[in-house]
């Protein structure tokens, strides 16, 4: 956790990924981040994976360091109250964060009547407003076409849901950005962040459209790094290693430690092209080159490639579980600064992330649990909204918070 956003007040009323991981990161850097929920829990409170318990780890681990209240949306008085946290006065306040629709009693029109310089940032499936989620704008876009073995045709689901996850930072730095013009200028922004237009403008970024309409669809090739000389190999004890040789001196590196010097200038000289020199030449003439590697791959164990290949300045990785690689890898989370080993709401007690980026040379301070539901409801509505305790055990009362 940092304080570069210490003072901010963020308002979040979203669920699911996209929204949350937004939620997180300016929490993580110091932001009050606010999110209210339904009674007894939004459409992802449950959300697997769970807790032997039955609570939502998912849950739990994209709302740390927020605060909860917990609100009956399904009535005029409940919505009247979200809007009212979403436009609380301040300076440093009026940021909302959401993936509830375009129109309705939290669109930006109805926020800004009540305060004309709010920050919506609105995360959405479509940009035309139709539902979608990461999986199905993945299909969409090709993605899964383009994954898997080369000799099978069907689609390959990705478990990483990476569109959200872009979603939720691409969201984040809009409304950073919307807040630096506001204190310049005063002027509040509707912020839109369709997962459509964020994977379409991303494979453009990379120059995938240009590519298919330059030549058609991209094949599958398997674990072939496309472009780029990588693959996994499998070593003398049975093992896998990956090797990537984007760079010259990546390339270099891998030959001379495999011995494979003047089997690799054979070729060279057959083909008359230099490999250290053409990244495209390694991939288009993989064919050649990769029974090489297996060859030599297949004669060393992993015990005596992993020394030759860090001394050689190898780029490689080791195929592991993630069972293994939290339990064993001390470079990503036995060992790592990011990860507190904290006790959570769900009863487990396992190593907790703070912030991704590191602020060198400044002090970390600790990792936020996640709140339970509604755990705040009663602090927020006295310091957002000014009730008194009455006023505040009357909303109780009558069911509208809990």
């Amino acid at each position: 956790m940092y304080d570069l956003l210490k003072g901010l007040r963020v308002v979040e009323g979203a669920a699911f990924i996209a929204g949350p991981s937004c939620g997180l990161h300016l929490a993580q850097m110091g932001a009050e981040v606010i999110r209210f929920d339904a009674i007894g829990g939004g459409p992802d409170y449950r959300r697997w994976p769970i807790a032997p318990g039955g609570d939502s780890l998912y849950w739990e681990g994209l709302n740390k360091g927020k605060k909860s209240i917990a609100i009956d949306l399904a009535r005029p008085e409940g919505r009247e109250l979200a809007v009212a946290l979403a436009t609380a006065p301040g300076e440093n306040a009026g940021l909302f964060l959401t993936n509830y629709p375009v129109k309705g009693f939290l669109s930006h029109e109805a926020l800004a009547a009540k305060r004309a310089d709010i920050i919506t940032a609105r995360i959405m499936g479509w940009a035309d407003g139709s539902p979608a989620v990461d999986y199905t704008i993945n299909a969409a876009v090709g993605v899964p076409q383009m994954t898997g073995p080369a000799d099978d045709d069907r689609p390959v689901n990705h478990v990483l849901p990476a569109w959200d996850l872009l979603g939720g930072a691409y969201a984040a730095f809009a409304m950073t950005s919307a807040l630096l013009r506001r204190k310049l200028s005063g002027e509040g922004a509707e912020i839109r962040v369709p997962l459509s237009d964020l994977a379409a403008s991303s494979l453009s970024h990379l120059g995938s459209v240009a590519e298919v309409l330059a030549g058609g669809d991209r094949p599958r090739m398997g674990n072939d790094l496309f472009g780029a000389f990588g693959r996994d190999f499998m070593t003398a004890d049975g093992q896998r290693l990956i090797v990537v040789a984007i760079t010259p001196r990546q390339w270099t590196g891998l030959v001379k430690t495999l011995d494979l010097i003047d089997a690799i200038a054979a070729i060279e000289m057959e083909l008359g092209m230099n490999f250290a020199q053409n990244e495209g030449a390694r991939f288009i003439h993989r064919a050649r080159l990769f029974p090489l590697f297996e060859a030599a791959f297949a004669s060393r164990t992993v015990q005596t490639l992993k020394p030759a290949f860090d001394a050689g300045g190898v780029t490689w990785g080791e195929y592991q579980t993630l069972q293994q690689a939290v339990t064993g890898d001390p470079r990503l989370f036995t060992d790592n600064p990011l990860f507190e080993t904290l006790t959570h709401p769900s009863g487990l007690t396992y190593p907790t992330s703070g912030p991704a980026g590191t602020l060198a040379g400044e002090a970390r301070h600790h990792v936020a649990t996640a709140p339970r539901l509604g755990e705040h409801t009663d602090q927020v509505l006295s310091d957002v909204l000014g009730l008194d305790s009455a006023a505040i055990g009357q909303l109780h009362d009558r069911g509208l918070v809990a």
